[in-house]
This record gives structure tokens, sequence and C-alpha cells, in this order.
């Protein structure tokens, strides 16, 4: 089993980093391998809305950001972080997001899913809001934790001091672990439901 994580944040070793690396380490304990990737610092453009994705990619991709697609598709979880700017996800953080999930088209279904969202102070909860949509949207089975994701944290290395935060990114990782192993064990005896037929309406006759 292996789980990417996405870190959203531009600095490679900032708090987000190491709110990952938290859970991350917690997985590896359990044998359940992890590859956290940052794409904070990359140069990514949004969704154009041009409904032209292909084979699960953005026709704008270049063969780097189809090699990190391709890895989450394969990977059996994604855990999702992002630091908070203007009490939201990180915008280049948001345009891999929109990119990702809209060209997938099923891709995403069933996988486990966990966001954290790393403020200094306040919008911790917008952010971890707006990261689980992309959950559910696409049929995702999300890890809770017993308090909602989010650590806080200014300078790098900060977040390891949040002693709360810390403890329920533990307990998320154990809840993943569990998740995963149930899906494991029981992928033969209770196989996934087919989707239902979907109905596509718009609100504007």
């Amino acid at each position: 089993m292996k789980v990417i994580a996405i870190n959203g944040s531009p600095k490679p070793r900032g708090n987000t980093y190491y709110a990952l690396k938290t859970v991350c380490d917690v997985l590896n304990q359990e044998n359940i391998q992890t590859e956290i990737i940052t794409v904070g610092n990359m140069d990514i453009k949004g969704c154009m809305a041009c409904g032209r994705c292909a084979d699960g990619h953005c026709i704008f991709s270049d063969e780097n950001f189809k090699e990190l697609v391709e890895k989450v598709y394969e990977a059996d979880a994604l855990l999702l972080g992002s630091p908070v700017y203007y009490a939201g996800i990180a915008g280049t953080m948001k345009s891999f997001l929109d990119r990702l999930f809209f060209a997938s088209r099923g891709r995403m279904r069933h996988k486990v899913g966990a966001s954290v969202a790393i403020p200094r102070r306040s919008g911790g909860m917008n952010t971890f809001d707006q990261l689980n949509n992309y959950f559910l949207i696409s049929e995702m089975l999300i890890a809770p934790s017993y308090y909602w994701n989010v650590i806080h944290g200014g300078a790098p290395r900060e977040v390891l001091e949040d002693a709360e935060g810390m403890s329920v990114l533990h307990n998320l990782a154990q809840n993943i672990t569990w998740m995963l192993k149930i899906k494991e064990y029981s992928k033969t005896s209770h196989p996934a439901p087919k989707p239902y037929p979907r109905a596509w309406t718009n609100f504007i006759r």
C-alpha cells in the first residue's frame, strides 16, 4: 500500500512539510509506503475549463505533471497539506488540485483521502473544508481524526510545538492505516459498488 502526500507550500521544508511528515512517519511504521511531493513551488497554471482532458490528464500537462498525476492515480491514499493564505488554499496548490481532480474522471473513486491545513493563526477551517471538497465530489473515503486536522505554526518546524495538533495528526495516521487495511482485507468479500448512473441537469432552463 502506498500514500502520496502533496505539499502545497512553496517552502519544501516548511511547516506543511513537517505536518505531512508526521503523518507519513506513523504510516511507515505500519509498513505503508509514503512519498511527499512538493507542488507549491512549481509553475502550475489553473484549469482552463476547456473540457479536453485526455486519458485522465489535463491536455496542457507536461511530462513532469503527468508523472506526478500518475503517482496519485496509482496510490491507495492521498494526503493533502496546504498552508493557509487569505483563509484559503495556497494558489498553486489549488491550481494543481483543480487540474488533477477535474481530469481524473473516476480514478480517485474510493481512494482514502485526508487533508491538513497549516495556518499561523486563523483560516484553518476554511482551508480544511476546501481541501475536503475535492475528496467528497470524487467519492473518496475521508479519514477522520478526533479533531479537525488543523495545526498551527509560523516559523519552520513550529508546528512540532503544537502538542494538540500533533496528537490529532498521529490519530489521523492511525485511522488512515485502519481504513487502508479494511479496504485491502475486504476487496474480495465486499467489492466496491458500481457507480449509479448519473443524471446531469443545469439550474438555468
